[in-house]
């Protein structure tokens, strides 16, 4: 392939760009790739084979649109997340080799260390070595027993795509746009409600993207949002999609995300949402998936609910079994609840905790101007 890309260098500007421009790469790199093959081939004669059988068997490349459902990003998914791994290797893999996530990204999504995540992807790679796992996408009969593991393997793709763990600017457009690539294709391939909830979730809050940042890139709550910026096409099919998800009565945790994400898209102003609604959502929510961040968000919409006192009694029992002493937005979240009950010093406390944790530039200089607020 990279005979190929340095072909499309040398002829391209000349000859324009081909219409199938990665069918024209994938042609041209088969062709040296078997060129080459014979040209080593007087040293090692079972190359010879191997060179008629890639000439013969591959059939014609420039067939090959990769719009299809056998996209080659979906089956490497799919193969990372073979049920030979354990799950967590299996996601570690994935974010990682077919993502392009760093090790610290991947522990940041995981709330662990970059060295324990580091090891899962070596095993998992020296599993699939040596187990000679397929690259291949699995059979109809065999596609729900890895479905979880992809459909989160996508959703911490477009989390980081969403709210990036690190660097200068709050979102990433391509990893959140190759989320939303993939939730397509995986619900084309397998209509689950989940997959179709999913896909929701990721349009509902990708709607959003365009009023979530000032012109010069600084952080603005949803409060404050400019509603009519947001992508009002998005939120359409989104919410066309949560509901045919909950009318399956078969529905999981991301289409009771992809449901609150629709009350906040569909409310025309911050002050008409809907919080009773949300608080519900996340009741029901937190009896399918428990867990601490679930909690917090919960906390937080009933705070929009109740008020800030009732929001800080959920949150204090959160940060105190440590479940959640490493994550940023537990401390931001309880230093603005402190913050509005004109508890000065613990609020300055919580963001300066939340500042510690955070490397996201956007984040910090938000942080920041809250403290300076404070005086």
């Amino acid at each position: 392939m990279h005979d190929a890309f340095a072909v499309a260098v040398e002829q391209w500007p000349s000859s324009g760009i081909p219409a199938n421009p990665r069918a024209w790469l994938v042609s041209t790199g088969r062709f040296r790739a078997i060129d080459g093959l014979r040209r080593r081939a007087r040293f090692d004669a079972s190359l010879v084979e191997l060179a008629q059988r890639i000439d013969t068997v591959t059939g014609n490349p420039m067939t090959w649109d990769g719009d299809g459902i056998e996209d080659d990003r979906l089956r490497l998914i799919f193969t990372c997340c073979h049920p030979a791994l354990v799950p967590d290797a299996q996601l570690a893999l994935t974010l990682r080799e077919v993502c392009g996530l760093t090790t610290e990204e991947i522990a940041h999504a995981f709330l662990t260390a970059p060295p324990t995540v580091a090891q899962r992807i070596v095993r998992a790679k020296a599993r699939i070595r040596d187990a000679r796992i397929p690259y291949q996408v699995p059979t109809g009969s065999e596609l729900p027993d890895r479905l979880d593991s992809v459909l989160l393997v996508i959703y911490l793709v477009f989390n980081e795509g969403y709210a990036a763990s690190a660097g200068p600017a709050l979102t990433r457009a391509d990893l959140s746009g190759e989320a939303i690539r993939l939730g397509r294709l995986l619900v084309a391939l397998l209509p689950e409600p989940e997959a179709i909830g999913l896909l929701a979730l990721m349009l509902l809050h990708e709607a959003r993207r365009p009023g979530r940042t000032s012109e010069t890139g600084e952080l603005i709550l949803l409060e404050d949002q400019n509603r009519l910026l947001w992508n009002h096409q998005q939120i359409r099919e989104g919410a066309t999609l949560v509901e045919r998800a909950l009318a399956s009565r078969r529905f999981g945790p991301y289409t009771l995300q992809a449901a609150i994400a629709a009350v906040h898209a569909e409310s025309p102003t911050a002050a008409r949402t809907d919080w009773r609604q949300i608080v519900g959502l996340y009741d029901v929510l937190l009896r399918t998936e428990p867990s601490p961040v679930v909690e917090l968000n919960r906390a937080a919409a009933v705070a929009m609910r109740d008020g800030p006192a009732a929001g800080l009694a959920l949150i204090d029992p959160i940060l105190s079994r440590g479940d959640l002493a490493d994550y940023h937005l537990a401390h931001s979240a309880r230093a603005d609840l402190c913050r509005r009950l004109g508890r000065t010093a613990e609020a300055r406390a919580g963001y300066l905790r939340a500042l510690e944790l955070t490397r996201l530039e956007p984040e910090r200089r938000f942080l920041e101007r809250r403290l300076a607020e404070l005086g």
